[in-house]
């Protein structure tokens, strides 16, 4: 009895003590560094429909292949469009290494089309919501825009004809600009990510645009080198309406 009642006395509390102190070595402390540090992790940045992401670029940084500065690289960022507006890049994911350093999946404008890859966080500057998607839907002939999941505009439109189609894939818008004397393009165009691809010596590489036209009655119709024309008047409303960076769908 008296060595039942000893064991359960101050020295029995310090044997527990010391064991449990033995076992935990592993376990990190309240003082240790790494006693809070995240395990690599992916976050999902765009869904491209409701809810993208985008940036302008804050330096000409490399594009990797992977999320590593020992990965292949596949490119480097663009200040500037072909027509000296502002670069924009879509984010798709944000990974986050063992060393904390953030990456951000991206959207390569450029040719071939449909090119992805990785730059470092301080790469980019402030990240927009853009809460739009465009189809272009090549078999209907037609173009609508939604905002938030609701339809907000729609017209028949005319896309690539025969030999210089439409390139279908995900991309989405870089730029808005206004033409003055250019009755061929109308009076207001919308430049996408995407490139022409077999058109590589047209002006500015061959970039898709979304555009007037001055022969409204060729629309709807496959009559274009690759561009999607829209009437006027119509492009006029898409126009006030549609985001940088409001991703498109082409099918």
């Amino acid at each position: 009895m008296r060595f039942s009642t000893w064991n359960q006395g101050p020295l029995r509390g310090a044997i527990t003590a010391a064991a449990l102190l033995a076992a935990g070595a592993g376990v990190a402390r309240a003082d240790d560094p790494q006693a809070d540090a995240p395990l690599p992790r992916m976050v999902r940045m765009s869904d491209e429909r409701q809810r993208t992401q985008w940036a302008h670029p804050e330096a000409r940084g490399a594009i990797f292949r992977e999320a590593s500065r020992y990965s292949a690289r596949v490119g480097r960022l663009r200040l500037r469009t072909e027509d000296r507006f502002p670069e924009v890049y879509i984010v798709l994911r944000q990974y986050t290494d063992s060393n904390f350093q953030k990456w951000l999946e991206v959207r390569i404008p450029g040719r071939p089309n449909g090119r992805k890859g990785w730059v470092r966080r301080e790469t980019l500057g402030t990240l927009r919501t853009n809460t739009q998607q465009l189809v272009v839907n090549r078999t209907m002939l037609r173009a609508t825009l939604y905002d938030g999941g609701r339809r907000v505009w729609s017209a028949r439109v005319g896309i690539g004809a025969a030999g210089t189609g439409t390139p279908a894939g995900r991309y989405y818008v870089r730029e808005k600009f206004t033409f003055q004397n250019a009755p061929v393009y109308g009076t207001r165009a919308i430049g996408t990510s995407a490139y022409a691809p077999g058109l590589s010596d047209w002006p500015n590489g061959g970039v898709i645009g979304i555009h007037g036209t001055d022969q409204p009655g060729l629309i709807p119709g496959r009559v274009s080198h690759g561009c999607v024309r829209v009437r006027n008047k119509a492009l006029k409303g898409l126009y006030r309406r549609i985001r940088i960076g409001t991703p498109i769908q082409i099918r």
